[in-house]
């Protein structure tokens, strides 16, 4: 109580203060927030890339997805190479090519491929919260299966019709969340990815091509214990017009970017969190001098320093617990806004985690702990004599 008492003495200042700290933990919590879902889409494509080499057009420019349509024949042409165990064929192609780029994070994608072609090699495997995955009886049919955000944007469910790019699918399932590419993905069948893919060929193009001869990438797994580096190299050396992707490729290319991103967004919540902690240190330097007399007599009457520096250490503490309390109320409502806002699009940003609220807590009293130490030892170091003359 007398802990309370004392912050309640000045509270426009404890006030101004808190408000500091809420302000910076408001700004951790929403950018480490941001961070978590970039990690978790970062961590989901170094999970999907890590036992397979993706393989596409040469022209290419996507990181992890081959929009350029290649040759069919191209996965037997891999396929005969030393080393490689299975290959699978797939067509890949934006939702809608005329929003590419407008969004945060994945693209709608359309992916289509042949179910179970993989052998059982496929270690990212999808479960479904409705309905059913693809299967190779599927072929043929205009049926699909949506990734958990899509579901939502579109509001869709099995049974239902959506269309996608000009033709109707029947949905039969909706994929558990991911955190990843899936999430924003629809999954046909192959030859009906086909169909869409030619069909976004020029007319003179078209006359001449059987949807049934295209991919826009070839999906490699290697033999047991193979060098996934060096074989990937060897495929881009003995196959022409083609270029690899594997999981450090993946991790190199998206990985570093990610870093600095983060790095970027947690400098500018530390900046707000630095003035933060200035505030607490001024705000307990100014009460440690309006309280010299108060100390004076504490330590007359036997207070030790140890039991000042406590005392002055826990009230700096409160004051940043209090803020992290409201950062982290107000940062839970923006990011709780801000996803709802962006449900109807399917463009989630933030994920909001318990170990970045505890962190944000615990790093609110430790700075607050921290910024008020400095005052509280010069408070200790008061001779008592000379603290009770204070005027």
């Amino acid at each position: 109580m007398s802990l309370l008492r004392n912050l309640a003495r000045r509270k426009l200042r404890s006030t101004l203060t808190i408000a500091g700290i809420t302000i910076g933990i408001w700004a951790l919590v929403v950018m480490s927030s941001m961070a978590n879902k970039i990690g978790a889409l970062v961590e989901g494509g170094s999970n999907y890339y890590q036992d397979k080499i993706i393989v596409t057009d040469a022209t290419n420019v996507g990181v992890g997805f081959g929009f350029t349509p290649m040759p069919l024949e191209t996965a037997d042409r891999i396929l005969a190479i030393p080393g490689v165990n299975v290959t699978v064929p797939e067509v890949g192609m934006l939702l809608d090519p005329e929003n590419a780029g407008r969004g945060f994070g994945v693209p709608d994608l359309v992916s289509g491929g042949v179910a179970n072609a993989d052998q059982g090699r496929e270690t990212f495997q999808f479960s479904v919260s409705s309905g059913r995955l693809l299967t190779p009886a599927d072929e043929g049919r205009d049926v699909l299966v949506l990734g958990a955000d899509l579901a939502r944007k579109f509001g869709k469910s099995p049974g239902d019709t959506m269309n996608v790019r000009g033709h109707d699918f029947e949905v039969i399932g909706v994929l558990e969340p991911t955190l990843t590419a899936p999430d924003t993905t629809v999954m046909l069948p192959l030859h009906a990815a086909q169909i869409l893919l030619a069909s976004d060929l020029p007319a003179i193009i078209q006359q001449g091509v059987n949807p049934r001869d295209l991919a826009t990438q070839i999906v490699v797994y290697p033999d047991p214990g193979m060098d996934i580096e060096a074989l990937a190299e060897r495929i881009e050396a003995e196959v022409a017009q083609t270029q690899t992707l594997t999981g450090s490729g993946f991790d190199e290319q998206i990985g570093s970017a990610t870093a600095i991103f983060n790095a970027i967004i947690l400098g500018i919540a530390a900046i707000s969190l630095s003035v933060g902690g200035l505030s607490v240190i001024n705000t307990m330097a100014m009460s440690v001098a309006e309280r010299t007399r108060e100390i004076g007599i504490k330590r007359a009457i036997g207070a030790s320093q140890f039991a000042t520096v406590r005392e002055l250490v826990v009230e700096a503490g409160v004051i940043g617990l209090i803020g992290g309390l409201l950062g982290l109320l107000l940062g839970a409502i923006a990011v709780m806004l801000a996803n709802r806002a962006g449900a109807s699009s399917g463009t989630i940003l933030f994920d909001l985690t318990a170990g970045t609220a505890i962190f944000a807590l615990v790093f609110a009293s430790v700075l607050g702990m921290l910024a008020g130490l400095i005052p509280a030892w010069s408070a200790a170091r008061l001779d008592p004599v000379q603290a009770l003359r204070y005027e």
